[in-house]
């Protein structure tokens, strides 16, 4: 039997995901290359594990049961990847959008006067763990909540303004700060799986009429350039993902969004404590104390 960990992630993907599209978007992989895996896994095993539709993607009986299996399996080449990396001396920090945005290189000036010998690295996951469950993150900074994975532990670090994002020759662009009704007469972009956005940021006002779902990012953006859509997004996302033909501005009667580091909680980095305190510090306005 040829098993691999690419199968098993792809079904994990796939299962999380809903489709092979979405699945592939989040691992980055083609969709072609999605089904190979797939396709491969499951003559591996002598069993169809997924219910393919037009629409939908679902797991059959068997399926069911391979998953929590699978998942195990991935978790402890996770913990073995990050066991591998705390013997050579770094923190990895995963993000999906946006890392800290402004406080970004700030956090990284104040943790290397700190701790010289271990290097502070950010690194880029599309997932909703922001790449602690592939292992290539140690902490991850998240924008939504993970209450519902006991695997992980989070601690709130700061809160950030929401930005809308706006074509630069959309009449709203030549505004200032813009209103959430604002943004609702035209279709807006929402990432389900990692975005910070969801129809219900406009209740009690009318939401959006037209929903664009994108996958990551870069597709957000490109949408939003082309005058296809608006979108809604973290003051980070503002910082950290300047484009052409996309300006930012501010939304004055959204809600913060609150920001996270998290972590896994039966294995904690050495260092988290002192990564909390700092991190803290750097969201923390001027001359007010941090929790």
């Amino acid at each position: 039997m040829d098993l691999q960990l690419r199968q098993l992630q792809m079904l994990v993907a796939v299962a999380d995901a809903g489709t092979f599209t979405d699945a592939a978007s989040a691992v980055g992989v083609s969709q072609a290359s999605v089904s190979r895996s797939i396709a491969a896994l499951e003559s591996n095993l002598g069993v169809r594990l997924l219910q393919r539709t037009t629409r939908h993607v679902s797991l059959t009986a068997a399926g069911a049961k391979v998953l929590p299996a699978a998942r195990r399996v991935l978790d402890e080449v996770a913990h073995l990847r990050r066991a591998l990396t705390e013997d050579a001396g770094e923190m990895r920090v995963g993000y999906n959008w946006a890392a800290l945005g402004r406080h970004t290189r700030r956090l990284q000036r104040t943790w290397a006067a700190a701790h010289p010998a271990v290097p502070l690295v950010f690194v880029q996951s599309n997932t909703v763990t922001a790449g602690l469950s592939e292992g290539i993150a140690d902490v991850a900074v998240i924008r939504r909540p993970l209450d519902d994975d006991p695997r992980f532990a989070t601690a709130l670090i700061g809160a950030e303004r929401r930005f809308a994002a706006i074509a630069t020759d959309n009449a709203l662009a030549r505004r200032r700060q813009v209103r959430m009704a604002d943004l609702a007469r035209y279709p807006v972009a929402i990432d389900a799986r990692t975005g910070t956005t969801t129809p219900a940021l406009w209740h009690p006002g009318p939401a959006p009429a037209t929903i664009r779902h994108t996958h990551g990012v870069d597709e957000w953006l490109t949408l939003i350039a082309a005058g296809q859509a608006v979108g809604v997004t973290s003051e980070a996302t503002a910082h950290q993902n300047p484009r052409p033909g996309v300006a930012y501005r501010a939304v004055r009667d959204a809600p913060l969004i609150p920001v996270w580091l998290a972590w896994w909680s039966d294995t904690p980095p050495a260092v988290l404590p002192e990564l909390l305190t700092l991190t803290r510090e750097t969201y923390a306005p001027p001359g007010r104390p941090h929790d």
